[in-house]
């Protein structure tokens, strides 16, 4: 196998365990022609690469992925990976912070809509949705 293909292979991995299989699936049987290539651009290098550096546990960047989604106001993703702390381990008391830190570093109007996101996103989970 080459290191493209492994990194692949290690990125479809990471992303299933931190997105949720059925997230990964949806989105790779969604693709297009015009999306193929993004989608493996992405679990190649984005959660092949980067999400499996040895600097930073899984936790930690997830953590940094909710802040800086909230920064810079990517309220889809944001909320993507709001779900994804049920795989990642991050508490909801720990989100609470993250956007309280994020509020005074990148501006209240958009802590207030991530906390908005947040509040609608752990309901949904409370109630069994995705």
């Amino acid at each position: 196998m080459g290191m493209i293909a492994e990194l692949f292979e290690r990125g479809l991995a990471v992303r299933s365990a931190v997105l949720g299989r059925a997230h990964v699936e949806r989105s790779r049987q969604r693709a297009t022609a015009l999306t193929e290539d993004w989608q493996t651009f992405i679990t190649q290098y984005a959660w092949g690469d980067i999400w499996t550096r040895p600097g930073l546990d899984r936790r930690t960047r997830s953590m940094l992925t909710i802040a800086l989604l909230t920064a810079l106001g990517q309220e889809d993703e944001l909320k993507l990976h709001l779900r994804a702390t049920a795989n990642t381990g991050v508490s909801r008391d720990e989100v609470k912070e993250i956007l309280m830190h994020t509020a005074v570093y990148a501006g209240v109007p958009k802590a207030n809509t991530a906390f908005a996101h947040a509040r609608a996103v752990f309901e949904e989970m409370d109630k069994g949705g995705a």
